[in-house]
């Protein structure tokens, strides 16, 4: 069985088939159309970031595997916070506050691509994550939220 993979960057629920994915693909002589509506079901979360996504084609059957990437935690960071970007000095200058529930909802979107064994842990890397912004959670230092989490105080949250 030949396979060829397209690695390719798209915007999340926007893929077209015109460039870049078109000429991308358009060789393999597979549906188009297809490939284009599979991109944007699966990527539909990540409207107004870039993606990666991979197409996996089978040259023989012409059947195809769509399988998408997560954006990097501080990019679905900032979406979820609405902000440009970290802060210059994360020790001193804060540039906003995650939720708890929010920190939940990127762990949910990163899970398969971290290794935490559950959302507990998961929210636990997010939160890890904000230090280095300059992000408060739930208005404190994520080191010390990462402590309440092991003391089971955001339990109600981080149901499984």
């Amino acid at each position: 069985m030949a396979t060829e993979t397209v690695e390719i960057l798209i915007d999340g629920g926007k893929a077209t088939p015109g460039p870049p994915l078109g000429p991308a693909i358009g060789p393999l002589g597979i549906n188009m159309m297809q490939v284009v509506e599979q991109i944007n079901q699966k990527t539909a979360d990540f409207e107004g970031m870039k993606v990666p996504v991979k197409i996996i084609v089978d040259s023989s059957t012409k059947e195809f595997d769509v399988e998408v990437g997560t954006p990097p935690t501080t990019a679905l960071i900032m979406d979820e916070l609405k902000i440009e970007k970290g802060s210059q000095d994360p020790g001193l200058d804060k540039v906003a506050d995650l939720k708890m529930e929010q920190a939940l909802k990127i762990a949910r979107m990163k899970f398969d691509a971290l290794l935490a064994p559950n959302y507990k842990h998961a929210a636990k890397e997010i939160i890890g994550t904000c230090v280095s912004m300059g992000i408060t959670v739930e208005g404190k230092d994520p080191r010390e939220v990462q402590k309440e989490v092991d003391q089971g105080v955001y339990d109600s949250v981080l149901v499984e």
